[in-house]
């Protein structure tokens, strides 16, 4: 190592990130790293989502993984997963007051249908409407639902908890989730020109 090189990453923050590139997601998602925030923890990863159906973008996501050797106050371990969605949504259903409950139901079944063990969850939903005025005033009006989440993984695989967040995203989007035993299609590119259907 020459001076100002910087040490390399524990192994278990290795092992973390690897895990958090699953070999197969839904034909619906297209997954990308994404530059991580450095100053929430000694070391950071993360990766951003986007939910499509044909060509349209129905929701988009980020999911950064926190690792901190010592720990920290509230993170119940070493690691702490902070998770984002945003989803276009139908005014009425933006309306539901139910729909906050629901949308923090999406996420905590998704980690237990998973096995994804976790601790110390919480988390925001925020329903928005956007509304134009002034040379923006003939732009439709927009719903839109955000869930802001985070929550300590029980163990290094972080892959039940990416599972569970994709699935996240596409509740949100209004796709449902991939009955047991059916197998997610190969992940393809935007430039394919005939994707994948099932």
């Amino acid at each position: 190592m020459t001076v100002g090189d910087a040490p390399p990453a524990p192994a278990a923050f290795r092992r973390a990130v690897a895990s958090m590139h699953p070999a197969e997601v839904r034909p619906e998602i297209e997954l990308e790293d994404i530059p991580a925030p450095q100053r929430l923890a000694p070391y950071s990863a993360a990766i951003g989502a986007s939910v499509y159906r044909d060509d349209d973008e129905l929701a988009i996501g980020r999911l950064i993984m926190l690792f901190d050797p010592e720990g920290r106050n509230g993170w119940d371990g070493q690691f702490r997963l902070v998770a984002y969605v945003r989803a276009d949504m139908e005014p009425e259903i933006t309306e539901d007051p139910l729909l906050g409950p629901v949308a923090w139901s999406w996420l905590t079944e998704s980690l237990d249908a998973h096995d994804a063990g976790y601790a110390a969850a919480g988390g925001t939903v925020t329903k928005a409407v956007s509304e134009g005025f002034g040379n923006k005033a003939e732009d439709p009006v927009t719903t839109e639902l955000e869930l802001r989440a985070s929550w300590s993984p029980l163990q290094e695989d972080l892959s039940g908890h990416v599972a569970a967040w994709c699935d996240l995203m596409c509740l949100a989007a209004g796709i449902p989730p991939l009955p047991p035993g059916v197998a997610a299609l190969p992940p393809r590119r935007r430039e394919d020109p005939e994707p994948f259907r099932t």
